[in-house]
C-alpha cells in the first residue's frame, strides 16, 4: 500500500515507519576485474595453498572502494558532500522543501536512509513535504511522483523501483526544475550532473568481497558453497554478487555446486524455497551465500527446517535479524554492511547544495565497505546507524 505522508516537521520516529529496501536497475556494467584484496597466501600444514588470507584481504579493503557508478563513474568520498558555513545558513534561508520517494518499505536499510535525511534535512531547515512507498511497483511509484510534484517540492530524494518503467515520471520532475538525487540507481537515460544532481551508493563490490572473505575464513578455506543471488538486472545487486563470485574463486579449496535466483517481491520467502532445494540437493553442502539480509533470513529459515544450524551463510546489510544470529554466533558467520544513515545524510546536502545554486558537485559518492563478523557487530551497528546497537543485539552477543 503506498504511504504518502504531507505537512511540516515530519519526525524522525515517524519516519523511520516508512522503510525501503535494496536498490535497482539496468545499468552498465561495472568494473569486473578481480579486486586486489589478496594480500598474503593462507597454507595449510600441509603446504596446500588454500588462496589468500582473509584478515589480510579485509585489511587491505579497508583503503578501497571497489565499486563504480551506474555509467562507470568514479567515486568520491562522503567528504565531497560537506557544506561551509555560509552555505548551509543560505540553505537556511532559502525555505526549501523536499520529498523521499521510496521504492519499497521494510528494513532497517531503509529506516536508517530516511532517518539521515531527517536528520539533516531538519539541521538544514528544509521542509519533508512527503514520504512514499511504492511496494516495488513500478506503477505505484509512478503515480507517487506525480503526487509529489503537485507538493512542489524543491529535491527529490528518490531510488527509482524499475529505471526504465518510472523514467518518464523522473523527467517530469527534472523538467519541472526539481533537483533529483538517487539513492544507489538512477533512471534509465538519465545523466550525472545534467538529469540529476548525483547518485550515492556503498560500495557494493566492496561488500561483496567483504561478504567473501568472511565466508572463507568460516571455513577455513575449504568447502562447497551456493549462491542465491537477486534475479534482475538491478546495479548494486550486480556488483554484490560479482564482488562475492570473483573473490570466493581466489580459494581454490572452495567450490560454488550451485545458484539460484529470486526474484521477488518476497524475498525471504523466495530465498527459503531456493535454500531449501538446494539443501535437498547436496545434504552436506558447507554454506550459502545470500545477496542481502532478508533472503539471508530465509536462508535461515530453510537451515532451521533442515535441521543445518552448522551452516555457514554470509551476506550484506547489518539488518536486526541476521546481527543477532552474528551476535549469537549462530548460522551468520559475517556480512559486508553499507552505512545507510550517512547515506541518507550525504543525499540531503547534495540536494540542498544545488537548489542553492553550487556547481562542481561529485555525481557519484560510494561509502567504503564495513566487514562485519560476531567480533565487531555491536561496533559496526554503531557505524552503520550512527545510534547505539538495539537490545535484541547486546542480548545476543556471546
Amino acid at each position: 500500500m503506498n504511504k504518502l505522508i504531507t505537512g511540516i516537521g515530519i519526525g524522525a520516529a515517524t519516519l523511520l515507519m516508512l522503510a525501503a529496501c535494496a536498490s535497482g536497475g539496468d545499468q552498465a556494467e561495472p568494473d569486473t576485474s578481480a579486486p586486489d584484496t589478496s594480500s598474503g597466501d593462507n597454507t595449510s600444514s600441509g603446504d596446500t595453498n588454500l588462496g589468500p588470507d582473509p584478515d589480510e584481504a579485509l585489511a587491505a579493503l579497508a583503503s578501497q572502494v571497489l565499486s563504480l557508478g551506474p555509467n562507470g563513474e568514479s567515486p568520491q568520498g562522503f567528504e565531497t558532500t560537506e557544506l561551509t558555513d555560509a552555505e548551509v545558513e543560505q540553505i537556511q534561508a532559502a525555505g526549501l522543501s523536499a520529498a523521499i520517494v521510496l521504492h519499497y518499505g521494510g528494513n532497517d536499510w531503509s529506516a536508517a536512509q530516511v532517518e539521515g535525511l531527517t536528520s539533516e534535512f531538519n539541521r538544514l531547515g528544509i521542509n519533508i513535504v512527503a514520504v512514499t512507498d511504492a511496494n516495488f511497483r513500478p506503477e505505484q511509484q509512478v503515480s507517487d511522483i506525480e503526487t509529489v510534484l503537485a507538493l512542489n517540492p524543491d529535491i527529490i530524494v528518490s531510488i527509482p523501483t524499475d529505471p526504465v518503467a518510472t523514467a518518464d515520471a523522473y523527467a517530469k520532475a527534472r523538467d519541472a526544475g526539481v533537483q533529483l538525487v538517487f539513492m544507489d540507481n538512477v533512471p534509465a537515460g538519465f545523466t550525472g550532473g545534467e538529469d540529476y544532481v548525483s547518485v550515492v551508493s556503498a560500495d557494493n563490490k566492496g561488500n561483496g568481497v567483504a561478504s567473501a572473505h568472511l565466508m572463507a575464513k568460516a571455513l577455513g578455506g575449504e568447502g562447497t558453497i551456493a549462491l542465491i543471488y537477486h534475479d534482475a538486472d538491478f546495479f548494486v545487486t550486480k556488483q554484490r554478487y560479482e564482488g562475492f563470485k570473483e573473490t570466493i574463486q581466489l580459494y581454490p579449496g572452495i567450490e560454488i555446486v550451485e545458484e539460484q535466483g529470486i526474484g521477488g517481491p518476497d524475498f525471504a520467502g523466495d530465498a527459503q524455497a531456493a535454500a531449501t532445494a538446494i539443501l535437498t540437493k547436496n545434504p552436506d553442502i558447507d554454506g550459502i551465500w545470500g545477496v542481502w539480509d532478508v533472503p539471508a533470513e530465509g536462508i535461515m529459515a530453510a537451515a532451521r527446517d533442515a535441521g543445518r544450524t552448522d551452516l555457514k551463510i554470509a551476506t550484506q546489510d547489518l539488518g536486526t535479524n541476521v546481527a543477532i544470529q552474528l551476535a549469537k554466533g549462530e548460522l551468520i558467520v559475517g556480512l559486508g554492511a553499507q552505512r545507510p544513515f550517512d547515506q541518507g545524510v550525504a543525499e540531503a546536502r547534495l540536494g540542498a547544495a544545488a537548489a542553492i545554486g553550487k556547481t562542481g558537485l561529485p555525481i557519484y559518492v560510494a561509502l567504503g565497505a564495513l566487514p562485519v563478523s560476531s567480533d565487531n557487530v555491536v561496533d559496526m551497528w554503531k557505524s552503520v546507524y550512527s545510534t547505539d546497537a538495539p537490545a535484541d543485539v547486546l542480548n545476543a552477543v556471546q
